[in-house]
């Protein structure tokens, strides 16, 4: 109570869990010199439902900087999809490779 006879009332102090934001990984496309650009091109587009034109930058970066990011996706998904697309690589018997990274 106040001096002057007034109950003040304080507010509850509400606590707000902080969420954060689940950790991005990157998808890379590792450069080799036997996969043929035109399957890279295919599988970008099958797995990262990429266009043409994005697929074929994704695929000539990888080529002439020995390796490109594809996409960025939760840990799952990027484990996910790289896991796919190399295995399509080695279905037709080329050494076609993604990895994950963390993103920083």
């Amino acid at each position: 109570m106040s001096d002057d006879g007034i109950e003040v009332l304080k507010p509850e102090t509400i606590l707000k869990p902080k969420i954060e934001q689940p950790r991005l990984y990157k998808v890379v496309l590792l450069n080799d010199d036997y996969t043929p650009r035109e399957f890279v091109v295919q599988v970008l587009k099958a797995v990262f439902r990429t266009t043409e034109d994005q697929a074929y930058r994704i695929m000539m970066t990888a080529h002439q900087k020995g390796a490109c990011v594809v996409a960025t996706f939760t840990r799952d998904v990027a484990e996910s999809k790289a896991a796919q697309a190399t295995d399509m690589g080695r279905q037709k018997g080329y050494p076609l490779e993604f990895s994950t990274e963390p993103e920083e």
